[in-house]
């Protein structure tokens, strides 16, 4: 490719930003808003450069939801003003972020004020003096002072500043990286990997499927059975459009459950965000697949570009959230999967690339989806995440944006909600190649201590997509 999907991105990112109206990564859609203490809203997050520059995190620090309809946040100036829309609401312990950048600019020395519709009665404010690096972030939420930390917007504040699991260390495994696949078999665009069993799932950005079969000597090749020999074209539940397949994944019942992509557009109609999960049958012998459905879910989340949305999926059962405390954002309380009626057994966790953010779903069988999380990774983008049960944690990979980190999340026992354990860096014999896949094997092929990990390369870096090393069991 003569541009890089690193310097696309970048691009797209910062055109999307322009235009986005309202940034909202935090809290959920929840019970009806009661009347509470305007005093329970805190502005709680400032962010005034960067990627995602010009922006407001407000918290709710109180027992009840908060209707936010007409709210009003302003900086220094009192001519400017950016009006919260109606139906606004705030749960407790949630966080919501807005983007004021249509409206007004956060300057180096400036204010982040907070009124109630009224536009005269003073909520919150906070007032700095030079610009955030990256983030002016109140610690603890809520009620502390505020001081430099890492991004989190809609998450909990970093109050650990860039430590506490988030200063890379080394690679908990192997330094050696070897190629994965023979030379020239898949070329660009190779996204998403997912490991079932003997099997290694791959998505590539074209609107294909690949199912990968063991070659005998540690890597992968196409399996040669039932039309799969060069990937199958992927389809919308219409039959038609080309879906821009970024992220794989399957649930605790195999690929018999159907095989889930994460897609960001319709590459017929690539300028347009289309960020949904799709589910397929994979269990044809056709050249092709058209989805069995779709969760579309890009009115759920914030814009983002066309080319920064949907890079990611990964699965966790209800089993291991519920055990590990894990907290339903849409309600406030711990996490009741009988409340969703049927949906698999488990949560959808996708990655946005342009804003760093995971957000976990409960996608029900009737097409129906709630959106019970929204993790801040605190990195630049998400390209890639993995549930790995045998240590029970969420892995968040960025690629050469970020010079290939990777980043692990466990549920804190304390808040319930996903937390940063640790920031790796990429193995020390790795290049910084566009990696947009990572895959690991299971507990059962552990030897000596260690088992495969997996990495796809959209650039096709060297005519090979497919690398593997090795990670601690």
């Amino acid at each position: 490719m003569t541009v890089s999907r690193a310097r696309r991105r970048r691009r797209d990112l910062t055109l999307a930003l322009a235009a986005v109206p309202a940034l909202v990564l935090g809290a959920l859609t929840a019970a009806p808003a009661q009347a509470a203490p305007a005093d329970d809203i805190r502005v709680n997050e400032v962010v005034t450069t960067g990627s995602v520059e010009d922006s407001i995190e407000l918290y709710n620090k109180g027992t009840s939801t908060v209707d936010l309809s007409g709210w009003i946040l302003k900086d220094d100036n009192n001519s400017s003003k950016y009006t919260i829309a109606s139906g606004t609401t705030l749960a407790p312990g949630g966080f919501r972020a807005f983007d004021v950048h249509g409206s007004f600019g956060l300057g180096s020395g400036d204010k982040a004020r907070l009124y109630l519709p009224d536009g005269s009665t003073l909520v919150d404010s906070h007032t700095w003096t030079s610009h955030s690096s990256p983030s002016w972030s109140r610690c603890p939420d809520g009620t502390g002072a505020f001081r430099a930390a890492a991004l989190t917007l809609g998450a909990a504040n970093a109050c650990g500043g860039t430590g506490g699991g988030t200063d890379p260390v080394a690679w908990p495994g192997g330094s050696a990286v070897a190629t994965a696949d023979a030379a020239n078999v898949f070329g660009g665009d190779l996204s998403g990997l997912d490991q079932d069993g003997s099997v290694l799932w791959a998505a590539q950005n074209s609107g294909k499927l690949w199912r990968l079969v063991r070659d005998g000597s540690g890597g992968w090749t196409p399996d040669t059975a039932n039309g799969w020999s060069s990937g199958k074209a992927l389809r919308y539940p219409n039959g038609s459009g080309t879906p821009d397949s970024e992220g794989v994944t399957v649930t605790g019942a195999g690929a018999s459950g159907g095989v889930f992509v994460a897609g960001e557009r319709n590459g017929d109609a690539s300028g347009t965000s289309r960020l949904s999960v799709l589910r397929y049958d994979v269990a044809g012998t056709g050249s092709s697949l058209t989805a069995t459905r779709e969760w579309n879910l890009t009115a759920d989340l914030p814009s983002t570009g066309s080319n920064a949305g949907f890079e990611a999926i990964t699965w966790i059962p209800d089993a291991s959230l519920t055990a590990a405390g894990f907290k339903d954002a849409s309600t406030g309380a711990p996490y009741a999967p009988a409340g969703y009626g049927a949906h698999g057994g488990g949560v959808f966790f996708v990655g946005v690339e342009g804003t760093g953010a995971v957000h976990g779903y409960v996608l029900q069988d009737s097409g129906a989806f709630t959106r019970v999380a929204s993790i801040a990774t605190g990195m630049a983008g998400v390209m890639e995440v993995q549930w790995e049960p045998q240590a029970s944690r969420l892995w968040a990979v960025c690629d050469d944006t970020c010079d290939g980190l990777h980043r692990t999340l466990k549920v804190d026992s304390a808040s319930g909600a996903f937390a940063v354990t640790a920031t790796y860096a990429r193995p020390a014999g790795m290049p910084d190649y566009n990696n947009e896949g990572f895959a690991l094997a299971g507990a059962d092929e552990c030897v000596a201590g260690a088992k495969p990990v997996y990495w796809s390369d959209d650039s096709n870096t060297g005519g090979h997509a497919l690398r593997r090393g090795t990670v601690s069991c």
